[in-house]
């Protein structure tokens, strides 16, 4: 697993990579055929209007100019030239109506009427001209306005051009792709979500995989030691020294009671953790008087507490202490916290617990003088199995699964917990339950 999760790491990250650079090159490719298609569309729709515009002309007679004419210059009665014949908005009307049948509605164009001799002396040409020059930006064309067979009529005069010209040609194209390239960004975005969330399971499965290889282990050395023990106190019983003295057949016989229960007590340890974490255990939620559930494992505690030569202080401040509480589960939680705050005790133990009310809740704080926990530790402490690392001590057995029992339960009671720590110093469990009034 170790060889195995970073080559897949590696391979996943690289193919990420590699379909981020394809989407890059595609979109290119995309935007740059995008634009060659909308300039031959933009050629196609300036020579059909062009088309337009000479057979509209075609249709008008030369002597309909006659009353824009200078009667003293017969000379003057010859094909109006385009722009002579239509207007502005004539004009823009037939290029949007070429653009329309190409599927093109709503688009900002522009356009003039030219001639040959124009682009070089007049100066609005050169105007419209150097306005819209921008190649990169804008995309024009141009076509020639002259009547099949040529402009017959005036052999002389400068050709007629139409110069349709559509600005940010760019910024259109994006616009037309918009959808494609946010569905684009949308699923690279989960690609890459997916990666990281399967990064992350892989990590957790690796890491729940040692804690539980720790927790075997741990498990199977909580076992050997008192199968050990019973497995000697067996051998001395047969004895036959010891089976006429009735006084060391009680002794050996009573270290394989306390080892029998020490072992009931570990495997009750793993059932509970497993009911809480199926959610299958019932609790028998009855209003009960906390600090009398309190006092009772006050006094499980008091003999590892004398053999620690330790101090408990306790500071009864709650007026009201009725909770909706199982009895048995509750005194197992204060009697977890106070185990823990014994084992992982350094020299002049001293443990202070206090209750009082806060915010129609009932408080509880017990702290202790203890070895503490890092930040690390601090944030796992609740986690199932986790076990805080503790230096040279070497005599702290347990399976980790304390802490996590007692967040379940709190949980379970509708109530919260929280831990505070300094490394060294000491640690401070604090648990709020909703307390209800007391019968009048």
């Amino acid at each position: 697993m170790k060889k195995i999760f970073p080559i897949i790491t590696v391979l996943v990250f690289i193919s990420l990579l590699g379909i981020i650079f394809f989407q890059v090159v595609w979109i290119k490719q995309a935007l740059q055929d995008k634009e060659i298609q909308f300039e031959e569309t933009l050629n196609m729709v300036t020579i059909q209007a062009a088309n337009d515009l000479i057979n509209e002309r075609a249709k008008i007679s030369p002597f309909d100019n006659l009353k824009n004419a200078d009667l003293l210059l017969p000379l003057n009665v010859f094909p109006a030239t385009i722009a002579h014949n239509f207007t502005r908005q004539e004009i823009r009307t037939i290029i949007n109506k070429e653009f329309e049948k190409s599927n093109i509605k709503g688009l900002d164009f522009e356009f003039a009427i030219s001639t040959t001799s124009m682009i070089g002396d007049d100066l609005q040409s050169k105007n419209f001209y150097s306005a819209y020059s921008d190649s990169a930006n804008n995309l024009s064309t141009i076509y020639p306005l002259d009547p099949p067979g040529g402009n017959l009529s005036q052999p002389f005069a400068p050709q007629e051009l139409l110069v349709v010209v559509v600005p940010h040609i760019k910024h259109i194209v994006w616009k037309q792709m918009i959808w494609m390239l946010i569905s684009a960004v949308i699923f690279t975005f989960i690609i890459f979500t997916a990666f990281f969330i399967t990064i992350r399971a892989l990590l957790n499965q690796k890491k729940l995989s040692e804690i539980k290889s720790d927790f075997i282990n741990n498990m199977t050395h909580e076992f050997k030691t008192p199968l050990a023990t019973i497995s000697l106190a067996v051998d001395a019983i047969k004895n036959d020294k010891v089976i006429n003295d009735k006084t060391k057949m009680d002794y050996f016989s009573g270290i394989i009671k306390e080892e029998n229960k020490r072992m009931n007590k570990q495997v009750e340890t793993i059932l509970q953790a497993a009911l809480m974490d199926k959610q299958s255990v019932q609790l028998n939620r009855v209003p009960l008087h906390a600090q009398e559930l309190i006092n009772a494992a006050i006094n499980n505690i008091k003999l590892p507490l004398h053999q620690k030569n330790g101090v408990l202080e306790t500071h009864f401040d709650a007026t009201n202490d009725l909770v909706l509480a199982d009895d048995v589960h509750f005194t197992n939680i204060i009697n977890n916290l106070l185990d823990n705050a014994v084992k992982y005790s350094k020299d002049h133990l001293k443990i202070k617990l206090t209750t009082l009310n806060f915010n129609s809740h009932l408080r509880i704080k017990i702290e202790d003088n203890g070895i503490g926990m890092n930040k690390e530790t601090l944030n796992r402490v609740f986690e199932k199995f986790y076990r805080a690392h503790t230096g040279n001590i070497h005599n702290i057995k347990g399976f980790g699964l304390g802490l996590s029992y007692v967040k379940s339960v709190v949980d379970a009671l509708h109530g919260k917990i929280k831990a505070e720590s300094t490394p060294g110093k000491g640690s401070c469990f604090i648990l709020d339950f909703p307390v209800i009034k007391k019968p009048v």
